[in-house]
């Protein structure tokens, strides 16, 4: 190596060296405090005392962990294909060769630039059962009233409604993919006789699945550690520590956040956390796995 390339080299390094040393503190020396408080009983004050797999077999008793990981289950298997499919509804409107049609993508994209806390107060407001806009359109249509903040069958659907504020943001992805697909290949589908549906199946769809398979896995890593939305409508549970009507907003990372920061149990919170590491891990290989059996990259 001659003394310009070791110039360069230890130039580089000198450069690297703010995001290498934020690395390796905020990341990586978190994630490896925690796997050892995992095993620890920890209150956050004092010494931890090592109590080896305690905290992972009281986990598998923990009715709180299990009905906290169906709530974040639920939302998420709801959420992620909810959103996907109006991200692509957006992105095929924005696609629409109308003079407006520029105004119309800053107006879907704005919801998704506005601050998580701000949309759910809006939300809030707008879904209250004795003064909400919605309560008062179902007055005016003569429809039933459904409390989606006190009935405990609804408050999970209406999270899972709120979440669509963002689809706006997956949708200019979305958008960027469909202006990619060749004029050429819906020319020739309509020589053949082919419907919008028809195309839509057999050209676009097939084109943008990588697209949506990378939305799909990123859907799944927020929604699983969704807390904002939960915590927020149901006052962090408030003086009564229920998360929701009979904990029906009790999401993992909620009762995570409960169980370090409330109840002091830090070493049982970072079991918690290294299960739903474990999860993601997971779940992101099983969606490559199962995504290469129905989409194609150029590079293969």
């Amino acid at each position: 190596m001659t003394r310009l390339e070791k110039r360069n080299l230890r130039n580089g390094i000198l450069f690297c060296a703010p995001w290498i040393l934020g690395f390796l503190g905020l990341q990586i020396y978190p994630i490896m405090y925690s796997f050892y408080l995992s095993a620890t009983d920890y209150s956050g004050f004092g010494r931890a005392v090592f109590t080896g797999l305690g905290n992972f077999r009281e986990f598998l008793r923990d009715p709180m962990a299990a009905q906290a990981a169906y709530n974040t289950l639920y939302y998420t298997a709801f959420a992620v294909p909810v959103g996907v499919v109006v991200a692509i509804m957006l992105a095929l409107a924005m696609n629409q060769k109308v003079r407006e049609v520029a105004v119309y993508r800053a107006i879907l994209y704005l919801p998704s630039i506005l601050p998580a806390f701000a949309m759910v107060y809006i939300w809030l407001l707008f879904i209250n059962p004795a003064y909400g806009l919605l309560t008062r359109m179902f007055t005016l249509l003569h429809l039933p009233q459904i409390d989606w903040i006190g009935d405990r069958h609804f408050t999970k659907p209406s999270v899972v409604i709120l979440a669509q504020y963002g689809a706006g943001n997956a949708a200019l992805i979305f958008l960027a993919s469909l202006r990619s697909i060749p004029r050429d290949l819906y020319e020739s589908a309509e020589i053949d006789g082919a419907g919008i549906f028809r195309k839509f199946f057999t050209i676009t769809l097939p084109m943008i699945t990588p697209i949506i398979l990378y939305d799909v896995i990123w859907g799944l890593s927020a929604g699983l550690q969704a807390f904002t939305q939960a915590y927020l409508m149901s006052s962090g549970g408030g003086r009564t520590g229920v998360v929701g009507p009979s904990n029906s907003l009790l999401f993992y990372v909620v009762y995570i956040y409960k169980t370090a920061f409330q109840y002091s149990r830090m070493g049982y919170a970072a079991a918690m956390a290294l299960f739903l590491f474990l999860a993601s891990v997971l779940i992101a290989i099983g969606v490559f796995k199962w995504g290469r059996s129905w989409v194609h990259y150029e590079t293969d």
